[in-house]
């Protein structure tokens, strides 16, 4: 999965971009208070993107 459209599908679930580090960028889920980094890769592998939606409280779209 590309970063971008994880980070796109995770905004538009209400969590937001809190920073950007050198290797990771930092996610936050203000409405459970949850955080996750998500690394600085133009693809990510699709377990890793599973868990980070996990770690978010986010669920994670149905793949079709």
């Amino acid at each position: 999965m590309k970063r971008l459209a994880l980070l796109k599908y995770l905004h538009g679930r209400g969590c937001l971009l809190i920073r950007e580090g050198k290797k990771h960028s930092l996610v936050l889920n203000p409405d459970l208070r949850r955080i996750s980094t998500v690394p600085r890769h133009r693809e990510i592998n699709d377990f890793l993107a599973e868990k980070i939606c996990r770690d978010l409280g986010v669920l994670r779209a149905s793949k079709s």
